[in-house]
């Protein structure tokens, strides 16, 4: 039996990515998500850690990523890259692939280029250019959005990042998380806090527009803990946010974790109930592009309700409707 939501309130309209960019546009642009092989994070590489954060095992992310068991990884201390044809190569045939199915099923016109696998900062600087110019230079992309980690940028790659700005649309997507240094080490981050205010903070000195990536339901982490990080990332004037429930998947350092009953995932009812907690405390003009993620293979191992995105995107729909929200 479908619950009937009686509404006592005009509904308001949550901000989205999508409103944006027809604000600012005057018609809808689709995001082409792009995995270049070769990129690797710091701290999968040994830098700043080993094994990567306790719940990524990339592949899952990364539905364009070719040539998976590539060795090759890169660096900004790589002195070369022998790969840099390959790699052109594969963002071309990736966004001509997936512009092809935009077109075909939306009928999609404008695009920004979405650099999502692994940490698309941390490479060669001439690697970098090549790379975000050869995207800038497809017909009908307006711009770039480049997903990375605080400890991963550089004044120098900002500072170019900004030049493109000018006559592009030039967004950074910062994988947060969480603001507690204690989650952080727990989960392998290899960051900090601190580490994150100042990078973010410099990334907007630059004029950069900004996309904050937290996830709900990292280990020990209360409610309050969840949306006191939600608070510090709003302090530093951040322009957009995305929310990822934790999922556990195959091969991954958490993996052994929740077989060893040592973690407890988050349920759907809290995840729901503090997701809409969190886009009810969003200031005006801070515009939302992710509320949930999931996936539907045989990789996910808890908890189950991750499996099906459409139906967790339905009832999150229904809880914003009960307090006059409209996704």
């Amino acid at each position: 039996m479908v619950k009937e939501i009686k509404l006592n309130m005009p509904l308001q309209e949550v901000y989205t990515i999508g409103r944006y960019f027809r604000n600012k546009f005057n018609e809808k642009v689709y995001k082409v998500p792009i995995s270049i092989s070769g990129f690797t994070c710091p701290n999968i590489d040994g830098t700043v850690a080993h094994g990567g954060c306790s719940f990524c095992e990339n592949d899952s992310f990364s539905p364009n990523l070719q040539d998976k068991k590539n060795k090759f990884k890169l660096s900004p201390k790589t002195v070369e890259n022998p790969y840099l044809e390959n790699q052109l190569k594969q963002l071309e045939m990736q966004f001509f692939a997936t512009k092809t199915r935009l077109e075909k099923k939306f009928g999609a016109k404008k695009f920004i280029v979405y650099f999502q696998s692994f940490t698309n900062t941390y490479a060669p600087f001439e690697t970098l250019k090549a790379l975000y110019e050869k995207a800038l230079s497809f017909e009908n992309v307006l711009g770039l959005s480049i997903g990375t980690r605080t400890d991963c940028v550089t004044d120098e790659i900002l500072d170019y990042l900004k030049e493109l700005s000018g006559n592009k649309e030039i967004w950074v997507e910062y994988g947060i998380q969480s603001f507690y240094d204690k989650t952080l080490t727990e989960i392998n981050r290899g960051d900090t806090a601190s580490n994150m205010r100042y990078w973010i903070n410099r990334t907007k000195e630059k004029g950069l527009l900004v996309c904050a990536h937290l996830i709900y339901g990292l280990p020990n982490e209360t409610q309050k803990m969840m949306l006191h990080s939600l608070d510090e990332t709003l302090k530093l004037n951040v322009d957009s946010i995305k929310f990822h429930p934790l999922y556990v998947v195959k091969n991954t350092l958490l993996t052994n974790e929740f077989k060893k009953g040592e973690f407890t995932p988050i349920s759907e009812e809290l995840y729901i109930d503090t997701v809409v907690k969190s886009i009810q405390k969003l200031p005006l003009g801070v515009n939302v592009q992710r509320i949930t993620a999931g996936i539907s293979d045989a990789s996910l191992l808890a908890p189950l309700w991750c499996r099906n995105k459409h139906q967790q995107m339905d009832k999150i729909r229904k809880a914003l409707l009960e307090v006059g929200l409209c996704y």
